[in-house]
């Protein structure tokens, strides 16, 4: 009885420190699908504003609204309104570039995807029982440093991209797979059923 009892109180700190890894692992999917999404939304928006810049440029150089409505007042004013319009969008792309900002949060997300993995081997370790509780420590504050270092060189993320991460991991389920496609990823040697 004593026995299962120091057993039991040995695991206490794995116990403790499988809930801390498992918590910061959750966080880090998060925060690597929010990345990936804040990518996703600035460049679609920078697809539609290329779009709209083009229109409103082949409107304003073709002197389409002249040709359309004369050369009266009514045209003149259409013409500035567009060309106003197509100014602000070129001032919004030239002092806000909406690619070099999706390219750090891609950037970011490569980074965290990593460390996302490394506290997914060192679950599966701390499963396996196969490093010391203070090699494990170690590994976790080298983790935290790592995370740290690409937080503070990462954009900041948007409450919408942090919703539609939270839908593709809740809903979607994004990060799961059932048994047959994992199987369906592996040879045939390394699949659980061997006959999938």
């Amino acid at each position: 009885m004593e026995t299962n009892i120091l057993n039991n109180q040995d695991k206490e700190p794995y116990r403790i420190l499988e809930g801390q890894l498992r918590e910061c692992y959750g966080r880090v999917v998060y925060t690597h699908k929010t990345h990936e999404k804040c990518a996703d939304l600035l460049l679609s928006r920078l697809s539609t504003i290329k779009i709209w810049q083009i229109i409103l440029s082949a409107l304003t150089t073709g002197g389409f609204i002249s040709t359309f409505l004369g050369s009266g007042n009514i045209g003149s004013i259409i013409g500035v309104i567009i060309s106003s319009t197509l100014l602000v969008l070129n001032a919004y792309t030239k002092n806000y570039d909406l690619g070099e900002l999706a390219q750090k949060h891609k950037q970011a997300a490569n980074d965290i995807w990593l460390i996302r993995e490394k506290y997914l081997s060192l679950l599966t370790d701390l499963a396996m029982d196969d490093m010391s509780l203070n090699n494990m420590k170690i590994e976790r504050d080298n983790l935290l440093e790592e995370l740290h270092s690409v937080y503070a060189g990462s954009p900041s993320t948007t409450y919408k991209a942090y919703r539609k991460a939270q839908e593709v991991l809740k809903k979607n389920e994004d990060m799961t797979f059932s048994e047959e496609e994992i199987d369906a990823f592996l040879p045939i040697e390394l699949r659980r059923n061997k006959f999938s």
